[in-house]
């Protein structure tokens, strides 16, 4: 844990955000602030570490218990700092398509299937036949399916109208506030939510008889804190809860993306894009789905491309070694579309595309610079992709991951784009989620 400001005074107004991930919960408190570009500093922050989940086969899933368990680990944690009776307001941000049912008096009767299982292959098929084709609910990991399991297999006899479909954020929101059956547009996505005319479409009735959660914007309050999680941390009374997203999105927002334009690349395993666009944008061939963010898109598309790549070839410390000595300002002209595993969907689509990495030539440092150099290629063909199916052009593209540490990748980029690269420090996600909480009350809360 770590305490950055003195302690506030009372008339100071404070901001919790927390950050639900796959092994531990982390959570930021900040001041409300009239300038929130770059976030606030924290005044004090805390992590909590859990169980990963448990994994087999296709199988992904966890006890939904385990989350609110962790939380209030947390919460002591950040309770002994004195901050929490001047935070007025909290939200979070949960991995997407992470889901479980459960019934209005917050009993989980089913496991959490977590964002990547991939056991509902069989609803996944029903889905391709039913649904229409820009919907983010295809595939076996998304939450549509998922939850056609857990209809089929997992009831156990319960009546299915009875049944709340929880997301994980929905789950731990409604241990704080006591509110089911309610969840934020950007969660709903994978559920089969119609973000356009933001409505649950008709076609969901012929693949699930359960009940679908009410659905508000992301910064929405939601509810007040229940009585006894106040009296238990010395929490405000006043305090309330607001809708939050996912943590991908979260992370976004800690960007300092703002504009559109802005855009965000991750550079980890693989190479993820996001677009801050005024139109969305839809293209399930290329893995491309549009989040809204009030009256804004965030468009975002994945390379199967990434460090894994450079990892397939050489040793991390081999790695740290060759970068310093790469010639950056001599191109290879080897033209590479590194792969580490044939296929690709995004900004190709073509599951049987193999990795393009000959000829090798003798020297490695020449070898890797131009693994380096197709990594910005494709980067750079991932948003000229996004341009060509209606989104902006990126203006000042925001990085982050372990990619920044690359120095002659991120000098390539530098080389390679007209817009400007940012290196982001802290792609704090629970930083990021405060950021829904900074609106003034007589605005939309948002970015």
């Amino acid at each position: 844990m770590s305490q950055t400001k003195p302690a506030p005074t009372l008339s100071s107004e404070l901001l919790l955000g927390i950050d639900i991930g796959t092994s531990g919960i982390r959570g930021v408190i900040v001041e409300k602030a009239p300038n929130t570009n770059p976030a606030p500093a924290p005044l004090a922050s805390a992590s909590v570490s859990m169980p990963l989940p448990h994994r087999q086969g296709p199988n992904s899933e966890q006890t939904a218990d385990l989350w609110v368990q962790t939380l209030n680990q947390l919460f002591e944690a950040l309770s002994e700092t004195g901050y929490f009776p001047h935070v007025t307001r909290m939200a979070l941000d949960a991995t997407s398509s992470t889901v479980l049912l459960g019934n209005h008096q917050r009993q989980a009767w089913t496991q959490a299937l977590m964002y990547d299982d991939k056991r509902a292959t069989e609803a996944a098929e029903r889905i391709r036949q039913l649904a229409p084709s820009d919907t983010a609910a295809h595939g076996a990991s998304s939450t549509l399916a998922k939850v056609m399991w857990l209809e089929k297999y997992a009831l156990n006899g319960r009546q299915p109208h009875e049944a709340v479909i929880f997301h994980q954020l929905d789950w731990v929101n409604a241990y704080l506030t006591g509110r089911c059956g309610i969840t934020d547009e950007n969660n709903a996505l994978k559920l089969g939510y119609d973000p356009i005319h933001q409505a649950w479409p008709n076609w969901l009735n012929d693949l699930t008889g359960l009940p679908l959660p009410e659905v508000v914007p992301p910064g929405t309050p939601i509810g007040g804190i229940l009585p006894d999680v106040v009296s238990r941390y010395g929490f405000n009374p006043e305090l309330t809860v607001y809708s939050g997203t996912t943590d991908s999105i979260a992370a976004f927002l800690a960007s300092g993306a703002s504009e559109i334009g802005d855009a965000v690349t991750s550079l980890g395993s693989t190479i993820a894009l996001k677009l801050l666009s005024d139109k969305p944008v839809f293209a399930p061939e290329y893995g491309i789905y549009s989040h809204r963010l009030w009256n804004q898109w965030l468009v975002g598309g994945a390379s199967n491309t990434g460090g894994a790549v450079l990892l397939k070839h050489f040793p991390l410390e081999t790695l740290k070694t060759l970068i310093p000595r790469l010639q950056t300002d001599k191109p290879t002209g080897l033209n590479y579309y590194p792969l580490a595993n044939p296929g690709e969907r995004f900004p190709i689509n073509d599951p049987t595309l193999a990795p393009q990495v000959d000829p090798r030539p003798d020297s490695d440092e020449r070898f890797l610079q131009g693994l380096l150099e197709g990594l910005v290629e494709i980067e750079a063909l991932g948003y000229a992709r996004l341009h060509e199916l209606g989104g902006p052009e990126a203006k000042r593209i925001f990085t982050t991951g372990g990619g920044i540490q690359n120095d002659a990748w991120m000098t390539l980029r530098q080389q390679r784009f007209d817009g400007e690269i940012i290196p982001m420090k802290n792609a704090d996600a629970a930083l990021g989620i405060t950021l829904l909480l900074q609106a003034d009350d007589s605005k939309p809360h948002g970015v």
